[in-house]
């Protein structure tokens, strides 16, 4: 919970705090969760959810501290591996205020598909942008 609220004061993500953090680290519908460690501390987290015909890339994020390492890359390469396993398609939805993980989905070859406007925002983003995976 340590590194999701450095994460969120740091970059703000999530946009809106969760009322149970640890809820929120890992959902009821979630597929799997995993952390990535650097020097037995954790870096990073990422959950996969799963629908009935598709999987979802949730709760991504890494420790500011740790950005540029190719961690991000990492866990997002473990996803579409994991959905891959389970002949799930991957997307992702991302608020349009993060930009630095917006980035690095389009270099990781995710491929926007819609941007729907959002009210719980604040004034912090206006929107959410979803993307797919690329093919393997």
């Amino acid at each position: 919970m340590t590194l999701l609220r450095h994460v969120h004061e740091a970059s703000g993500y999530p946009v809106n705090w969760p009322a149970d953090p640890q809820l929120w680290l890992t959902p009821p519908n979630a597929l799997s969760c995993w952390v990535i460690t650097v020097n037995n501390e954790v870096a990073g987290h990422l959950a996969v959810t799963q629908t009935d015909s598709a999987a979802l890339v949730e709760r991504l994020f890494v420790d500011p501290q740790q950005t540029g390492q190719g961690l991000g890359r990492k866990l997002l390469d473990h996803a579409r591996r994991t959905a891959a396993e389970h002949h799930l398609d991957l997307t992702l939805e991302v608020a349009d205020n993060c930009t630095a993980a917006i980035a690095l989905y389009r270099r990781a070859g995710w491929r926007e598909t819609a941007r729907t406007p959002i009210d719980w925002g604040g004034d912090q983003a206006s929107a959410v942008i979803s993307f797919s995976a690329p093919s393997s």
